[in-house]
């Protein structure tokens, strides 16, 4: 078995590192451990127990390599952590996961500005819906992955930041568009796609860029954290608006609803739903647009200091 040690050569030895000597096995540190017959509660009880010549838990890190693993103690903590070469590999498929996954949401959104332009182009604001659907669906949907990514840890952005989000969008996606055709000519269908794909395609590029070269270049970052003082309240009041314009389609054809009696001795009303959703609009939009301006302060003041 493969064994690694470290510690401080300064003279002779301090009795902790003799304790550890004689606790580990019986050799000096120089030669190695063999730690194959040691059995591993009396090796964590050992090291919680070592201590300086005055009682004190000692202060220099005493880390024993088992495999691919590493059993390290410092001041009253204890801890197994991978090796650095299994640490290595995990970070290079996460990069290369994010990477795969931000550059194929980006060529989702950028199929949406693509197909807006051209329908805005040939006919107008009424065929837009019909020439996005499939593409806004799709990146909008893949957007689920980032509550996962931020859940698991993979990425660094809050959940609470995440999930109202994510979740409004997929209201307006599926739960407004899809399920009510009677809307999809309205033109705040055009002003809210388009807010959508500018942003998504700037900010998958500025992540997609990072994971791969480990940076963006200046001009995105300032649009990946500038831009939305535009697209955040035009997007915004696209959703409210198509939410307005749904609710008397809603009540007058009663969809997603349900009626007593029934079986269950329950009813539901989809349109107090969105009702609801409009009412989260009103404290909800103003704290993420202060989040996101924290968010661009942070990071411009950060790259003028870089």
């Amino acid at each position: 078995m493969y064994v690694e040690h470290s510690y401080e050569k300064r003279g002779p030895l301090p009795q902790w590192q003799s304790s550890c000597k004689h606790l580990f096995c019986p050799c000096y540190p120089e030669d190695g451990y063999d730690l194959a017959n040691i059995d591993s509660k009396s090796l964590l009880l050992s090291m919680k127990k070592l201590q300086q010549p005055d009682g004190s838990q000692f202060r220099t890190p005493v880390t024993v390599t088992l495999g691919v693993f590493f059993l390290s103690a410092a001041p009253g903590v204890l801890f197994l952590s991978a090796a650095p070469e299994m640490a290595g590999v995990g970070s290079a498929v996460r990069r290369i996961y994010l990477a795969v996954y931000n550059w194929i949401v980006f060529a989702g959104w950028a199929q949406v500005l693509y197909y807006t332009i051209l329908a805005l182009w040939e006919s107008g604001h009424e065929d837009v819906y019909g020439a996005v659907e499939r593409p806004l669906q799709f990146a909008q949907t893949a957007a689920i992955m980032e509550i996962l990514h931020g859940l698991v840890g993979l990425v660094r952005s809050p959940v609470s930041a995440t999930l109202p989000q994510i979740g409004s969008r997929l209201f307006l996606t599926w739960g407004i568009l899809w399920s009510f055709p009677e809307i999809r000519s309205n033109i705040l269908v055009t002003s809210l796609v388009i807010s959508w794909s500018i942003t998504e395609i700037i900010r998958y590029s500025f992540f997609g860029m990072k994971e791969i070269f480990g940076f963006a270049p200046s001009w995105l970052l300032w649009l990946r954290y500038s831009t939305f003082m535009v697209l955040y309240p035009t997007g915004i009041s696209s959703e409210v608006g198509l939410i307005f314009a749904a609710l008397p389609h809603m009540m007058a054809s009663q969809r997603y609803c349900l009626r007593l009696p029934n079986k269950w001795n329950f009813s539901y009303d989809y349109s107090y739903t969105s009702i609801l959703a409009l009412a989260v609009y009103i404290p909800g939009s103003p704290h993420m647009f202060k989040y996101m301006l924290s968010q661009c302060k942070k990071a411009l003041s950060k790259s003028k200091t870089v």
